[in-house]
């Protein structure tokens, strides 16, 4: 049974010996990393393997989204990861469909639909706890820095109304009441760059047979993992008896037209359990935060709409492992859990399938804390890195890095031509469907897509019903503020 130290050295193994283009400048830049793992068990062994690894900490705003779809809206770790990974679950499908031989699906009991292999699970992986509820925590000592940080008051620009004058005000004298954050030691071996390095293989760990690649630490009894639930629950509980003075903030803003935050000084700044989008410099996004994604992921599945016309069920996420940075196993359990938990009346094929939460002891090289501690004078500020990058285990490009939504390093020339768009974005991953669809056979396509007359990507994703059943379940039930892109942004071909 592998551990969580297990699984966060093995995503920053996988960072580390990817090119440098599109990572953090050492001392200077942070990120965040995310990552899925897909787990093998078989009678003799337990394989462990990356297949897709996503960084990234920024989003754009409203008015930068594309009716084309070929813009990445959100590039936060753990969206560019989960995209990553629709990536790869397609070419598995492709492979299954052609009869080239999947190592994660295996045909269902219902015609054209698919289900993943006994013994394989997918597991999530990020080095910071999420951006949104989750993040909103007691404050420690020896605090460190946050996935999403808050817009300081000098950064708001008022409307010229008195109530966002007053709320701009309430938020500045609530800012000056915590300052300071003391720095934790590095705990994971310094990156080694292999710049030369092919990325098309994908990171194997096999847990049983191969004793050489174990980490060097003291090996863990199996119970480790519910051992380490127990002393997350303990120190939360003494958490709560201490005289905290303030809380982490998040600065995902809660959703228009529901409750808003108080921004009190301390313990009175946010509301939990709330719907949040993230932060823009000027301008909102329509992106929900991290926690609010991971939570509806638990009840529609990762796999996406279009992907679910050829799966007989979802695929959840059975584990959420967490790096080393400020936690809350309550909050987790809060944000990414609680809130969804009451929900019924899903169709076949989908459940509430809460994840087992899990926090490793390794922290990310390039988190904001450890490049604030390894920050030399006059290097510049410490900021956060414009890059995000994308690798998945699929056989043609894996790696793909981007900025402002677009490939990284494109011109202006080129924008809005297929040379300038990321291999995640929204119109590309339509086109990997449409090719999937192109390859099987009529006598075998899924029931959802037999005698339609289908053109657009919302064609294609409103007719996947269960789907959209469930989703309207899940809005109704736990998040009707949900917010929903326009339609006119998804009407491309």
């Amino acid at each position: 049974m592998w551990t969580a130290d297990e699984i966060s050295k093995l995503c920053y193994k996988r960072f580390s010996e990817l090119p440098k283009r599109g990572k953090p400048e050492p001392g200077r830049e942070w990120t965040l990393l995310a990552a899925v793992v897909k787990c093998s068990v078989s009678p003799n062994q337990e394989k462990v393997e990356v297949v897709s690894l996503g960084t990234g900490t920024k989003c754009i705003g409203r008015s930068a989204m594309s009716s084309r779809g070929d813009v990445l809206n959100d590039s936060h770790a753990e969206v560019i990861a989960r995209r990553g990974c629709i990536r790869y679950l397609t070419e598995q499908l492709l492979m299954a469909v052609c009869g080239q031989g999947s190592t994660v699906f295996c045909q269902g009991e219902e015609m054209g639909k698919w289900k993943v292999q006994s013994g394989v699970s997918f597991l999530f992986f990020t080095s910071h706890t999420p951006c949104g509820d989750a993040s909103i925590i007691p404050m420690m000592s020896d605090c460190q820095s946050q996935p999403c940080p808050p817009i300081r008051s000098d950064e708001i620009i008022p409307n010229g109304t008195n109530e966002k004058a007053e709320r701009v005000n309430l938020k500045r004298r609530a800012e000056t009441q915590t300052d300071g954050i003391n720095k934790h030691p590095r705990l994971e071996e310094p990156e080694k760059s292999e710049d030369e390095l092919q990325c098309g293989g994908s990171l194997v760990e096999n847990l049983t047979d191969s004793p050489a690649q174990a980490p060097a630490e003291s090996p863990r009894s199996e119970g480790e993992n519910v051992l380490t639930n127990v002393v997350l629950k303990q120190r939360d509980n003494a958490l709560t008896q201490q005289s905290l003075q303030d809380i982490h903030r998040t600065g995902a803003k809660c959703v228009p037209g529901g409750p808003e935050d108080p921004l009190q000084p301390g313990l009175g700044y946010h509301s939990t359990g709330l719907l949040r989008v993230k932060p823009g410099r000027g301008e909102p996004t329509l992106s929900l935060s991290c926690s609010d994604k991971l939570a509806r992921w638990a009840v529609l599945g990762f796999q996406g709409a279009l992907l679910s016309h050829y799966l007989q069920g979802a695929v959840y996420f059975s584990t959420i492992v967490v790096g080393r940075c400020p936690y809350s196993h309550e909050a987790m359990q809060r944000a990414l859990i609680t809130r969804c938990s009451e929900v019924t009346a899903l169709p076949a094929g989908f459940t509430v399938q809460p994840p087992e939460l899990l926090q490793s002891s390794l922290e990310f090289a390039h988190s904001q804390a450890q490049t604030e501690h390894n920050h030399q004078p006059g290097k510049g500020r410490v900021s956060p890195c414009g890059a995000a990058i994308s690798w998945c285990a699929v056989s043609d490009q894996p790696l793909d890095v981007t900025a402002n939504g677009y490939k990284h390093g494109v011109t202006k020339k080129a924008l809005g031509t297929s040379k300038a768009r990321s291999l995640i974005c929204k119109v590309e991953l339509f086109h990997s469907f449409l090719s999937l669809l192109a390859v099987t056979d009529k006598s075998h396509l899924p029931e959802s897509l037999r005698g339609k007359e289908l053109q657009t990507y919302w064609d294609y994703k409103q007719v996947a019903q269960s789907y959209q059943q469930a989703s309207l379940q899940l809005r109704s039930q736990a998040f009707p503020l949900w917010l929903r892109s326009d339609r006119d942004l998804l009407q491309f071909h």
